[in-house]
């Protein structure tokens, strides 16, 4: 995180985002400085207790990660789990891993927006280390799948 922090403080024309925040925090505890603060807010791979709060496993991490958003906000979710890793609870076909994204986020004031196969592109902009090692591999049985949910009026 330190490299691209650094990499975030630079000039706007040299690549820099002057509005860019790094925390370090659970999400169950989200800081209450940062409660509604987000237009856009995007998970990219993740793995273990995160990934299972998208997909409904802990109400804890969805309301932690939902509380974030303003009113306008979007969450955009990159997501690649496969059958081999073995995540209890977590599904891996796309349309099984839409509907537990959605059911978890929609009592939370989050409506689908769009949603389907992350394009090579797509996954290659994130990046990440993993995302080349996806993209070198060609996948294999691992899709990855792209979810985009808009803050709803309550």
């Amino acid at each position: 995180m330190a490299e691209v922090s650094r990499r975030a403080a630079s000039r706007p024309s040299r690549g820099g985002l002057p509005n860019a925040l790094f925390v370090v925090a659970a999400a169950e505890q989200i800081p209450t400085e940062l409660v509604g603060l987000a237009t856009t807010v995007r998970v990219t791979l993740p793995w273990g207790s995160l990934l299972r709060g998208l997909v409904g496993g802990s109400a804890a991490v969805a309301s932690g990660i939902a509380s974030l958003l303003n009113a306008d906000g979007t969450l955009e979710l990159l997501l690649a789990p496969a059958e081999r890793d073995r995540l209890d609870g977590v599904p891996v076909q796309a349309g099984e891993l839409i509907r537990a994204v959605t059911s978890t986020f929609e009592p939370l004031g989050l409506v689908l927006e769009q949603a389907g196969a992350a394009t090579n592109a797509q996954v290659r902009a994130t990046g990440s280390t993993w995302a080349r090692k996806l993209l070198g591999a060609g996948r294999g049985d691992r899709s990855v799948v792209l979810i985009r949910l808009r803050s709803s009026p309550r």
